[in-house]
């Protein structure tokens, strides 16, 4: 039974068409993988199911009485609740209701009118047959499940990082067991452990969701039904992803065989009309050209950008890369134990822990971004550190990513940053949108693209694959494995640096 149907969807920004006339049927019960490369249109879809946006054309109708729940990382909070209570307001309804029976007894006392104590009856009936005498249980599994319990239940929200408390958003609308679930990148904060947490839940969710994700071994264990976005249409396919795209790659196959056959034929009928149209045989000749006419003709297969990434090397001669000293990081005060870590030159390492435990902090003093709070750490002279941030944010989100990159290189000309651009997967159509306008996973194609145009010999990179698709990790981390000099990557995906790196850095408390 469907529960929420998408009809003739079309969306345009500028120039940019991102759908026309796409449906999408959800039945009760999918679990539902929303793929596509970046630009694609996942998470504005996203915003039209949620009402969040409405569509240029079409409609969208949900079935009555479904409660829908969202992701939504940037909701207002109470900075001042601790993570414990945050967590309560989840069952914000059953709370109403034990208050409610509270009042229907006082009442009774006053009036001892028997139906108060009908609707009271009642009333615990559904508190008895729900969860919420076992709230405190099920905030404490879902607490050490996503791993919030390790920053304290009592730990006001004001004190949280933002992937802090994006994980504690995604806590709270799974304690509230919605119909459905609308989740866009919910691994995003999470570390292997609490991914896998995560997928467990996601698996034995009775209701129906709907995600993006761009891991594919998360969407392979979570999914019964894949829906992809390309070229402005939507392709609904049974199983989960691997299957998806058995079933993608033959139906590619079949439409490249029937498209060159349907253009043989054209171009045979097209030399026959020209060769008699005006002899002997002119009326065979416009009687296939009405023919022709009325053939609806297979468009050309289309192919998407390919990022590429190449990072400039900037030669210096040295043994090793980094050296830290009982290096303490933090702010007010430390996050971890002294650090000392030794990197060699060239050598490659991965950075893990789980979220919010001061990796990024770790990156950020590396860099100069804060200072450290004791300890030391050294660069040999002439290193050059070309560095990635995870956050999204730009100085002037209105420029284009031509200006913003022009603002940074003012040497080089037009022709040239586009060429850079077109080279990151972003052809000249995106490089003069505004970055604001831009997908998540464009933006940071800007980025790392800005990285391709400075010389290093240390690259840096904070959760670089964070909004990326498959095939731009896929060049970004054949571009990592090549690269001549030293490399530091933070990621949670641990496919996308096993096979390239020379060690894991465990960071732990």
């Amino acid at each position: 039974m469907s529960i929420l149907d998408l009809t003739g969807i079309a969306q345009q920004f500028g120039d940019k068409i991102l759908y026309e006339d796409l449906e999408l049927h959800l039945n009760k019960g999918e679990h539902l993988g929303l793929i596509g490369q970046n630009g694609a249109g996942k998470s504005t879809l996203i915003k039209i199911i949620t009402g969040e946006q409405l569509p240029d054309e079409g409609t969208i109708a949900w079935q009555k009485n479904i409660h829908v729940g969202y992701l939504d990382q940037y909701v207002e909070v109470d900075p001042t609740l601790s993570i414990r209570d945050f967590l309560k307001t989840a069952y914000a309804v059953d709370f109403e209701k034990e208050a409610r029976i509270g009042e229907l007894y006082m009442e009774y006392g006053e009036s001892m009118d028997d139906k108060l104590l009908e609707k009271a009856g009642r009333l615990q009936t559904e508190l008895d047959q729900g969860d919420f005498y076992q709230i405190d249980t099920l905030i404490a599994e879902m607490s050490s499940g996503l791993g919030l319990d390790i920053l304290g239940m009592d730990t006001p929200l004001e004190d949280l990082s933002g992937g802090q408390r994006s994980k504690l958003i995604l806590a709270k609308l799974l304690l509230e067991k919605p119909d459905v679930l609308i989740l866009d990148e919910p691994t995003n904060h999470l570390d292997d452990e609490h991914v896998a947490w995560l997928s467990q839940f996601l698996q034995d969710f009775a209701g129906t969701f709907v995600v993006i994700s761009h891991d594919r071994d998360f969407l392979n264990q979570i999914t019964t039904h894949i829906a992809d976005i390309e070229f402005g249409k939507l392709t609904k396919y049974t199983g989960n992803l691997t299957k998806a795209l058995k079933q993608k790659e033959q139906f590619q196959e079949t439409y490249m065989k029937q498209y060159v056959s349907q253009k043989k034929q054209i171009e045979k009928t097209e030399a026959y009309i020209r060769k008699y149209k005006a002899g002997s045989r002119s009326t065979m000749a416009k009687s296939r050209q009405k023919q022709l006419d009325k053939v609806e003709r297979l468009t050309p297969p289309s192919t998407n950008a390919t990022a590429q990434f190449d990072f400039p090397y900037s030669p210096i001669v040295t043994t090793l890369a980094l050296e830290t000293t009982d290096l303490e990081i933090g702010y007010q005060r430390p996050l971890l134990p002294p650090i000392n870590i030794t990197l060699r030159y060239g050598e490659k390492v991965a950075i893990r822990g789980f979220n919010g435990i001061g990796k990024s902090t770790l990156l950020k003093t590396l860099i100069g971004a804060i200072p450290q709070l004791e300890g030391e750490f050294h660069f040999p002279a002439n290193t050059k550190v070309n560095y990635f941030e995870q956050d999204l944010q730009w100085e002037n989100p209105f420029q284009t990513p031509l200006q913003y990159l022009s603002d940074h290189f003012p040497k080089e000309g037009v022709k040239e940053l586009r060429k850079h651009l077109a080279r990151a997967g972003l052809p000249n159509q995106l490089a003069q949108e505004p970055l604001s306008t831009l997908s998540g996973g464009e933006q940071t194609k800007v980025k790392l693209c800005q990285m391709t145009m400075q010389k290093g010999n240390l690259l840096i990179l904070d959760e670089p694959t964070n909004h990326i698709d498959q095939s731009t990790k896929d060049s970004l981390r054949k571009s990592l494995a090549n690269f001549e000099g030293t490399v530091i990557v933070v990621s949670h995906e641990e496919g996308f640096y096993q096979d390239w790196t020379d060690r894991v850095i465990e960071i732990s408390q």
